[in-house]
């Protein structure tokens, strides 16, 4: 269900109703009882987090840190591959 907002012509009371989208517009104003008009709203904001829209990007920071460690991945053995890698690109010859 959505909420609206509203604002009194009369005392400019603004205020918010949780109501179905088939319910009627509220009328009249909780405070003064004056005449009110429903407003055009943003409406709820979204917010996005991480590189993709996965279920796997709102998971707490231990999740990751034991989803890396089962999966084999350690920065440890990454630094070592590139180091190795490096080391064995500047022990080729240059071929002229």
């Amino acid at each position: 269900m959505p909420t609206y907002e509203y604002r009194c012509k009369v005392c400019s009371y603004d205020f918010e109703m949780f109501q179905k989208m088939t319910d009627e517009p509220v009328r009249i104003c909780p405070v003064c009882k004056g005449e009110v008009e429903r407003l055009i709203s943003a409406g709820g904001g979204l917010l996005f987090k991480g590189k993709g829209f996965y279920i796997t990007d709102y998971r707490s920071e231990s999740y990751k840190k034991k989803a890396k460690e089962d999966s084999g991945f350690s920065p440890v053995k990454e630094e070592k591959k590139v180091k190795e890698k490096a080391s064995s690109t500047a022990k080729q010859p240059d071929s002229k």
